[in-house]
């Protein structure tokens, strides 16, 4: 049995009250580690670390060049020890390790020198006057960033929250999931020795209700708060930080679209379809988990992907020959079986599927379903895909956009001006034309309607973990008083 701790002000400590809680491997369903049950005292003692490390340390004092190159120790740091980072996710939450090596590692490392880079690289506006004065602008770090990340990418999600807050200068409270807590340790462990100061980087384990997460989102010593999850916590987050007026970042809930029209290359649109809903196991607030295919291709593609589901290798996420792994936990297979049991009732077809060993759920494939059916309307986030026909742009149009979710899109066509064309019409934040989860970190990622609030990467980043500054400075001394110059209405 392993053991985590919180990492507060540059150390590895026990929860004030000295209790722990297991970390369950879901392939396994026994205990593989355990970690430090924070609870409120917890995170305001880890607040508190992170608005001194602010207020009176060197991190916001430094230049970005400067915090650049500690970071990239830190992402070199994450490189090296890629296989620990790796197996502690698999498992964690079953991941297939091929997934969490071959991807999420290198993404994690990727996201903390894009950030450094940025950060460093990042031009400001300079606005001349007619009056014989300019205005520059300065992006000055926030302060503490309350950072709560979700269980599904754990150290990849991280790392898009963490990387932008300290590459501008703020300091971070990070609350992994409780599913998932092991591989945020090894990060800020691996923090420290880089060399990024104490308190700059702190975790805190534990809960959200009555716990570290309604602790973090209600302390007033918080400057920012970006959360990636579902839903409701959002809203939850989003009322407590009003108390404070407290900006919020909220990556939430999707139920991806995927359209297929006639003209696209069907390979192509089935290998990308699979990849978009089965990447581990469903549990990807961006899978294509509802797919529209149109009537003239649709027995064909159905045959084609539903093969290509079927061949898909079901097992321990440990063993690099598995691509789907079981549920992250067993209140999420409990989750994701009750929509799986009531395929029949709300009038589905299941045409490939069913339930495998322990907390294993088989690339399932649905079809026959209403648009009303809670399938077709709720986020499963499990391998379950709903395939239906459609007739024209049009319907297709707005069956996408029928949905309380607007996080992403995908769409498959071979036709340039109609690629163009619907992708405009898609009340969503990401559009994917002929690709899946292909990602510009200059670019906005986020969603609207009940997939969250604001964007993040880029620029869109630094705007949220900054707060811009505008200077007025004379540049030609006027030899008598001057008329005082008002311009717009403030």
């Amino acid at each position: 049995m392993q053991r985590f701790g919180h990492i507060i002000d540059g150390q590895e400590i026990a929860s004030i009250s000295g209790e722990t809680f297991p970390s369950i491997d879901p392939y396994t369903r026994e205990p593989w580690a355990e970690i430090a049950l924070g609870a409120k005292a917890d995170a305001d003692l880890a607040v508190a670390a992170a608005r001194r490390a602010f207020d009176e340390g060197p991190w916001p004092r430094m230049t970005a060049g400067q915090r650049r190159d500690l970071i990239n120790k830190f992402a070199d740091l994450i490189l090296e020890h890629g296989e620990e980072l790796a197996m502690a996710d698999t498992r964690d939450m079953g991941k297939p390790i091929t997934q969490s090596l071959g991807n999420d590692v290198a993404r994690t490392a990727q996201n903390f020198r894009f950030f450094a880079d940025h950060a460093h690289l990042s031009p400001a506006d300079v606005l001349p006057m007619d009056s014989g004065h300019h205005t520059y602008t300065r992006y000055e770090a926030a302060g503490v960033v309350a950072a709560i990340a979700p269980w599904n990418f754990p150290m990849m999600l991280e790392s898009w929250k963490v990387a932008p807050a300290l590459a501008w200068g703020n300091t971070v409270v990070l609350k992994p999931a409780e599913d998932t807590p092991v591989s945020a340790t090894i990060l800020a462990r691996l923090a420290l020795e880089a060399g990024i100061p104490a308190g700059v980087f702190n975790v805190v384990h534990g809960f959200g209700p009555d716990s570290v997460g309604q602790a973090l989102t209600e302390n007033p010593d918080v400057d920012r708060i970006t959360f990636t999850g579902e839903s409701n916590t959002g809203r939850i987050i989003a009322r407590a930080a009003s108390a404070n007026l407290t900006p919020v970042s909220l990556e939430l809930g999707g139920k991806g679209a995927n359209v297929v029209f006639a003209d696209a290359d069907l390979d192509n649109a089935v290998s990308w379809s699979i990849r978009a809903i089965f990447t581990n196991a469903g549990q990807v607030c961006l899978a294509g988990s509802r797919i529209y295919v149109e009537r003239p291709i649709f027995d064909e593609f159905l045959e084609r992907f539903t093969d290509a589901a079927d061949a898909m290798v079901i097992g321990d996420p440990k063993d690099p020959a598995t691509q789907i792994g079981p549920l992250a936990s067993e209140e999420h297979y409990t989750k994701v079986r009750g929509y799986f049991d009531t395929i029949e009732e709300v009038g589905g077809t299941r045409v490939t599927g069913g339930l495998g060993d322990g907390w294993t759920v088989k690339p399932t494939v649905v079809t026959g379903l209403d648009r009303d059916a809670k399938h077709q309307r709720e986020e499963i986030f499990g391998p379950i895909v709903t395939i239906t026909p459609f007739d024209s742009e049009d319907e297709v149009v707005h069956e996408v956009n029928d949905s309380p979710y607007g996080l992403n899109a995908m769409l498959f066509t071979e036709n340039l001006v109609k690629a163009h064309r619907v992708s405009g019409s898609l009340r969503v934040g990401t559009v994917w034309v002929n690709c899946f989860f292909i990602r510009d970190l200059r670019a906005p990622f986020g969603g609207v309607g009940a997939s969250g609030v604001g964007r993040e990467g880029g620029n869109f980043s630094r705007e949220f973990f900054t707060e811009p500054k505008a200077v007025v400075m004379q540049l030609v001394r006027p030899a008598a008083h001057p008329p005082v110059v008002l311009s717009g209405a403030h």
